[in-house]
Order: C-alpha cells, then sequence, then structure tokens
C-alpha cells in the first residue's frame, strides 16, 4: 500500500431541513390550527482514530465528504428526520488542522479518539411554532440551516514503540528485517528507504511496533534530503533506537554521525531528545578481530557516559541480534505502554450567524459596504441570519423580514451610502432590487400581523 502522511480533505455537515406550513384538516374540526413539523437536523461529520489503518492512502482518492441533510418537517406536526452522522476513519496518531490557517483542532493518538468538525445545520422551525394569541395562523415556516463546509488538512505522525534513526545507509532497514517479519527494500546505497517501514517484535508478554524512518542527514530540519518529512513520525515514538554504521573503524566520526543525527531531531523538536535512546553499532562484521577489541570498548565507555545503552552487532549476519533484542524487552518492562482513553473533541467554530444573542446583536452596527456601481452589501449578524431561516417562497415571511430591515433603519443607511433605486442590495446569499418608497404590506388576509419573538431583535431566541 501506498504510503501517504499529508492529506486535504474537505468536509460537508448536512443542512438542516425546512420547516413545513400546514394546517389541520379534520371532519368536524372546523378552522384547525397549524400543525407543519421541524425539520430534522443535519448530519455531523467526524473523525475516528481506527488502529487498523497506518497510512492516509485513502483519502489520495476521496477528498470530499458530505453527511447526510436533513428531512423536512411534514402537516400534522411531523418533524422531518435527522440526517446520519458520517464517520471518516482515520490512522492512529492523526493531527487535523485547519487548512487555511493551520490552528490545530484535534490530535487524534488512540484507537477511538473522534474528533466533530463541522456540525450539521439546524433544522428550520414548522409554521405551528410561530402560533400565538395575537398570530393564530401564520402562514410561513423557517428554512433549515445549510451545513457548514472546512477544508481540513490532515497529517499522520506514526504511532511506534521504538522507533530507528540514524544517516543514510547505516543499515536499519537490515536491522529492522532481522527483528521482525517485515520485508523493507535494502541496497548498498542512500535513501534506499523512502517512507517509513513498520515491523513488529513479539513474545509472550510483548508485542512492539518498530519503525524504521528513512535516513537523516545534516540540515533535515531545513528540509534538505528527505527533510522534516519524516522527523515528524519520531515524535509519537517512546524509545528511538540509534543506528551507527561503525564499518570505519574510527571513533571520532562514529560519534559525528551520532551528534548530526542529535541536532537535527533538537532543530526540529527538543523534546525528542528526553526519549530514551538506545545506540546500535551496526556492521560489525566489517570489522577485523584487532579493530573490534581496540574499538567497542571505547565507544561503550562514550556512550555509558551520555547514559545511553550500546549494542554492537551485524544485521547482515545476525551477530548479537539476541543481545539487541533482550535490550527492547527490557526497555519495554522499564517503560510501560501508557494506556490512553479515547477523547472526543468538538471544535466550536466562531460564525455570528448563527449566534442566539440577538440583544448583543442589535447593538451592534449595520455596515453598507458598496461592492460596484450600482452594488451594496448590507452587512450585520442578525440580518444575515434571517435571510438563512426565512423562506421567501412564503408571502408573510417577505412582511416579516421588510419589518426586520425597517427596525434596522437600512433603507436610510442604504441612501447615505449612495444607493439608488433599482441598484442591487446583498445580504448574505440573498440579492434583491432596492426600492425605499415600497410599503410594506401590514395586513394579510385581513390578519394583523405582530411582531414576535422569531423576528423582533430585543426579543429572547
Amino acid at each position: 500500500m501506498k504510503f501517504v502522511d499529508m492529506a486535504k480533505i474537505r468536509v460537508t455537515a448536512g443542512a438542516g431541513g425546512n420547516g413545513c406550513v400546514s394546517f389541520r384538516r379534520e371532519k368536524f374540526v372546523p378552522k384547525g390550527g397549524p400543525d407543519g413539523g421541524n425539520g430534522g437536523r443535519g448530519g455531523n461529520v467526524w473523525l475516528v482514530a481506527d488502529r487498523n489503518l497506518q497510512t492516509l492512502a485513502d483519502f489520495e482518492y476521496k477528498r470530499s465528504y458530505k453527511a447526510q441533510d436533513g428531512k423536512s418537517g411534514s402537516g400534522g406536526g411531523r418533524n422531518g428526520k435527522s440526517g446520519e452522522d458520517l464517520f471518516i476513519k482515520v490512522p492512529c496518531g492523526t493531527v487535523v488542522y485547519d487548512s487555511s490557517t493551520m490552528e490545530v483542532y484535534a490530535d487524534l493518538v488512540s484507537h477511538g479518539d473522534m474528533f466533530l468538525q463541522p456540525r450539521g445545520g439546524r433544522g428550520g422551525r414548522g409554521n405551528r411554532v410561530f402560533a400565538s394569541s395575537l398570530r393564530k395562523a401564520p402562514r410561513f415556516a423557517e428554512k433549515g440551516y445549510p451545513g457548514d463546509s472546512r477544508e481540513l488538512l490532515l497529517e499522520l505522525r506514526m504511532i511506534a514503540d521504538l522507533g530507528m534513526v540514524g544517516a543514510p545507509n547505516a543499515g536499519k532497514s537490515s536491522l529492522l528485517k532481522s527483528l521482525s517479519e517485515a520485508n523493507p527494500k535494502i541496497a548498498p546505497y542512500p535513501f534506499t528507504t523512502l517512507t517509513p517501514n513498520l515491523g513488529v517484535l513479539a513474545d509472550h508478554r510483548h508485542r512492539l511496533v518498530i519503525a524504521d524512518i528513512p535516513g537523516l542527514i545534516e540540515g533535515a530540519h531545513e528540509n534538505r534530503g528527505l527533510g522534516i518529512a519524516f522527523l515528524r513520525h519520531i515524535q509519537r515514538t517512546r524509545m528511538l533506537i540509534h543506528v551507527l554504521d561503525i564499518s570505519s573503524g574510527d571513533l571520532d566520526l562514529i560519534v559525528k554521525d551520532w551528534s548530526t543525527i542529535r541536532a537535527e531531531m533538537e532543530a526540529f523538536d527538543r523534546s525528542i531528545l528526553d526519549k530514551p535512546c538506545m545506540i546500535v553499532g551496526n556492521k560489525l562484521d566489517l570489522l577485523s578481530e584487532e579493530t573490534r577489541n581496540h574499538l567497542l570498548p571505547l565507544t561503550k565507555e562514550f556512550f555509558t557516559e551520555k547514559q545511553m545503552r550500546f549494542v554492537a552487532l551485524s544485521a547482515l549476519s545476525g551477530e548479537n541480534i539476541d543481545q539487541l533484542v533482550e535490550e527492547i524487552l527490557r526497555f519495554a518492562d522499564e517503560n510501560p505502554t501508557p494506556i490512553y482513553t479515547p477523547r472526543v473533541t468538538a471544535v466550536e467554530v466562531s460564525r455570528d450567524t448563527k449566534s442566539r444573542d440577538f440583544k448583543s446583536m442589535r447593538h451592534r452596527s449595520v455596515h453598507v459596504l458598496r461592492e460596484a456601481d450600482g452594488v451594496y452589501r448590507v452587512v450585520h449578524p442578525h440580518l444575515e441570519d434571517a435571510v438563512l431561516r426565512y423562506n421567501f417562497d412564503h408571502e408573510e415571511n417577505l412582511v416579516r423580514f421588510g419589518r426586520l430591515l425597517r427596525s434596522y433603519m437600512v433603507d436610510d443607511l442604504l441612501l447615505s451610502a449612495g444607493a439608488k433605486e433599482g441598484d442591487t442590495v446583498l445580504i448574505g446569499s440573498v440579492e434583491f432590487n432596492f426600492n425605499p418608497d415600497l410599503d410594506a404590506v401590514e395586513e394579510i388576509e385581513g390578519q394583523e400581523i405582530s411582531p414576535s419573538k422569531d423576528e423582533d431583535p430585543d426579543g429572547d431566541k
């Protein structure tokens, strides 16, 4: 399977269903009252961490996801069915960002961690909700809110117990093959490993996941070589196995290689150096007996002073592999796997048009912006919210919206900004022609329409 550790996706929540305009029609029940039901809520979008996934490759082929819309209400007081939530599985260790601001929304570490974003749109209210002692037969209902849409950046930071790091061609892949049943690509040239490889070391007590991280060179934190594309995978490991090529027989060169990799990790993330680290000197089979006797005691002494375990071995011949396995299992006993409790994260993204504090909205100024010749945009959260909710196919909603505009003196503000009759006015996603002299209809079919909480900006919602 192709290894992918970065992906950008667009997720869209379901839209709320529309409210219904309906009146009771039953035998022997003259002039039945309003009984239009509410629309159902749109489906939410969830990201769920799943231990069975190891890569973000699935998102290479499908980048857009949408939850189910809510159903519209119907007569007889029947509310619409809510839309089904959409659950998108991602590998454990996935970090979720806002793709434009790079704000971190969630870090899905353990199996079952969930992230909610975005939420489904609220369903519109049916006409029975608007019935009152003054308005006995409302002939209007609300539309459902559209579902929010977000563009998310997913970054996978692999979760492994052990991370093998080192310079290119140090023998990490050969060592991984010797320790586990993994079958990575192995060749005698640098950068053979282009993506992280995973292997498993298991006994009767432990099952340890080992990650072979592609080789690092000086300047990796500045994106040289394979760069930072794989440095982030080291952040999740419990322990590091630093593989060094000791075939040169020169302690100074060995220490230099070790120092270079340590400096790159420190430049990328200082906390990586706090992880327990074991040093493995590989390619022991290329050293003569005399060089071994001279080099190995000095090398072990150097790393012991750094409080690091040192094992010299040959991944090719298998020499001292058993000793390394014993050291790794001893480490696992000393550092048990942390127990994570699945978490649910829900990020509320600020959106004024969904605020319900209309009293505070009332005191915000209405802004009129000239977008082009003859085109003006009216900006105010309550008015933008209203155009989402009002279904202008219902005649009474036109009257309600006209009353709302007058309460904010929108006509006066447009005239002050230079708008003329017939100019285009935009509020939210709604466009209409400006007609300041149009008298609003205050009465429909002989019934007076009085302000109610749903349209009165000074009323509580």
